[in-house]
């Protein structure tokens, strides 16, 4: 069990994660300091459309009117993520404004994070864009680490499961469990046509097939955290995949850290959610983290 860096939410101060994304005027590739990175991750933001299949209430993107899928510009993409790697691998992100007072150890590439602004897996030319990254990768003098960050809802569809396919071991796939109850998710992500069902078997089955990291995020809602009986349900999912044979290298549990669309939702109080990683803990023998 480990505990994370304490947010900005949650410190109620501002700190260097609490930083939004800055896209450096870029179209689909942003730089920012991210707590689960542990530093500084360069984001690819597959779905600039805002298309989503979830509506989490602790979501910061304005969706407003509903968007269509669309594909990205692939050649954009890898000129600005050439771009932007070259900025860090040089220190040169220093130089800029919002990077000027960052620690330096904080400024060292952690990771190239497939997400973005709706569900990744949801961009028409997925597999395209991930060959798009991989190509950018082996022309480099580092090797880089590339994580996909997903819901899981469209990870077995065929183009989809070529694209992540290509990952390799070093790579991460970090999946999306929030809710141990249909009722508590249908709360929390109000996803459309998908159920928890869907994501525990696309969780298991990625799982058996390569190891995977699961993020929980519990938000602070009209005033209430989960209840002991939800995270009791959310710990028995756990034990599930894991008796299941899922290969879970960490369990990363944090709440609300931007300010959320909805009024109603909040970061969940320190103490709470340190309750939660002790009972994943103790219950699952999982490697959890707390952020």
């Amino acid at each position: 069990m480990r505990i994370g860096r304490k947010s900005s939410a949650g410190a109620g101060r501002h700190t260097e994660f609490g930083w939004p994304r800055d896209f450096l005027g870029n179209r689909f590739v942003y730089a920012v300091i991210s707590q689960r990175a542990h530093g500084l991750s360069i984001g690819v933001n597959l779905n600039p459309e805002k298309f989503c299949n979830f509506k989490c209430v602790y979501c910061e993107i304005e969706r407003g009117e509903p968007r269509q899928e669309k594909p990205v510009d692939l050649n954009v993409l890898s000129d600005e993520l050439t771009r932007l790697l070259d900025l860090a691998d040089q220190g040169k992100l220093r130089d800029l404004p919002r990077f000027h007072k960052i620690p330096p150890e904080l400024l060292q590439l952690k990771e190239v994070a497939l997400s973005g602004d709706g569900e990744p897996t949801l961009c028409p030319n997925f597999e395209g864009a991930v060959e798009a990254v991989l190509r950018v990768r082996s022309q480099r003098p580092q090797f880089f680490k590339i994580v996909l960050i997903t819901n899981t809802s469209g990870l077995f569809q065929p183009h989809i499961q070529r694209g992540w396919q290509q990952l390799t071991l070093e790579d991460e796939i970090w999946v999306k469990l929030d809710a141990g109850t249909q009722t508590y998710m249908d709360q929390v992500n109000r996803p459309d046509g998908v159920t928890l069902q869907n994501v525990m078997a696309n969780i298991m089955q990625i799982g058996q097939a390569r190891p995977i990291v699961i993020q929980s995020l519990f938000p602070m809602l009209d005033g209430e955290g989960p209840s002991d009986e939800e995270i009791d349900c959310y710990i028995h999912r756990l034990q599930e995949l894991k008796a299941g044979g899922a290969q879970i290298t960490l369990v990363q549990i944090y709440s609300a850290h931007r300010p959320a669309q909805n009024p109603n939702c909040g970061h969940l109080p320190l103490n709470s959610l340190s309750s939660i990683v002790r009972r994943v803990h103790e219950q699952t023998r999982l490697k959890t983290e707390l952020f």
